[in-house]
């Protein structure tokens, strides 16, 4: 047994090199290939992994049916282009606060997470004793409310811009190098979209780890005494209350990450970049891929995401090459498509694609039972 151990690990490590490899290489393979806007897809697929896996500890740990999580999205993005625009500058002139503007990533990523870890706090705060349907009725309410303000705090005193949005935002900033401008190390040149691509996934990687440790954890294993039976967790002495306004902060400031860093990429946010069907789709990566599974989650973000895009380059040319005309779009496409995997999935894989082993457990738990039943009836037969 020993000796597998041993054999299993250097097996274990190889693999792990080479998958690194295939994500190091991976954006210049798919600009050769298929271009630059596939490269701008897979930073935007980056971003959706973070979103989903911060979902992942409301819906998928703690089972808290959460519809208002674009909101913390929302409170990222606006924090970053809010602190890295012009926009505030004639506000904040003269007022001694003007060394809140151009802060340098380090600085706002953080206070990102942290301003949209308040709301999720707040969020949690008047829903701890709410259960499904109520919990997502509100939820999907409050991220409804952030999207108005958002829309409408451009009077008395223009915060946000309205529905105008903010623009002229700053790209990312390391070690003096902007992120608009490509860099070349050791003769290989690394342009805007490379660079975001390593940066969002060094972000997308140290969620995977904190997200891991948690799930391992005395606070993960909390969370998920409380999914499966709350009353039960509380009788057994777990701070109910506490553990579920963590789970709501954890996962809002994974989702105030992921818009900072969607505000920096895209130069531009305004209120229409944060409605309820961005929720949906951010949970229905959860649900598809597998609720509380990481590899699963993951899966899930990749899927839904990239799925509209290859439509949009299979679709499109392929109607004009049969019929000289586009007859369907291919986002109605979409989610036509989006209905049929959900419908699927909830019928025939209930768990998700990739779920956890525990969780595949018990949805075939029946199953199980109905084999061993039908085994002891043919032995006695």
């Amino acid at each position: 047994m020993l000796a597998n151990i041993k054999q299993s690990k250097p097996a274990a490590y190889a693999g792990m090199a080479i998958f690194a490899v295939v994500l190091a290489v991976l954006p210049f393979v798919m600009g050769a290939t298929l271009g630059n806007t596939w490269v701008r897809n897979l930073d935007l697929a980056m971003l959706y992994i973070m979103l989903a896996l911060g979902l992942n500890i409301v819906v998928g740990y703690a089972g808290l049916l959460d519809l208002g999580y674009i909101a913390f999205y929302a409170v990222g993005a606006y924090v970053y282009a809010l602190l890295n625009s012009p926009h505030l500058v004639p506000m904040l002139s003269g007022t001694g606060f003007e060394w809140l503007l151009h802060m340098p990533l380090l600085v706002v990523l953080p206070l990102a997470a942290l301003l949209a870890g308040i709301f999720g706090v707040l969020l949690g705060s008047p829903t701890l004793k709410l259960r499904g349907d109520y919990l997502a009725i509100v939820t999907l309410g409050f991220g409804e409310i952030v999207r108005l303000f958002m829309n409408n705090l451009d009077r008395p005193i223009n915060i946000t811009n309205g529905p105008q949005g903010v623009n002229l935002i700053e790209p990312v900033s390391l070690f003096g190098h902007k992120f608009s401008q490509a860099i070349t190390v050791f003769g290989i040149e690394f342009r805007s979209v490379h660079l975001y691509y390593y940066l969002f996934l060094a972000l997308a990687l140290l969620i995977i780890v904190v997200s891991i440790r948690l799930q391992s954890s005395r606070i993960g294993r909390a969370w998920v005494a409380i999914r499966e039976d709350e009353i039960a967790a509380q009788a057994m002495g777990i701070n109910t209350r506490n553990v579920k306004l963590l789970a709501f902060a954890m996962g809002a400031s994974f989702g105030g990450v992921s818009g900072a860093m969607f505000a920096s990429f895209q130069g531009f946010v305004s209120p229409e970049s944060f409605i309820l069907m961005e929720s949906i789709v951010v949970l229905a990566m959860v649900v598809l891929g597998g609720m509380g599974h990481i590899p699963g989650v993951i899966l899930g973000a990749i899927l839904l995401f990239l799925t509209p895009e290859v439509l949009r380059d299979v679709v499109n040319p392929l109607q004009d090459k049969l019929i000289g005309e586009r007859l369907v779009n291919p986002e109605n496409l979409r989610m036509l498509l989006f209905g049929i995997a959900l419908i699927f999935v909830m019928l025939v894989r209930p768990e998700g694609l990739w779920p956890s082993k525990q969780r595949k457990a018990e949805f075939h738990e029946d199953d199980d039972l109905k084999v061993k039943d039908a085994e002891k009836e043919a032995a006695h037969g």
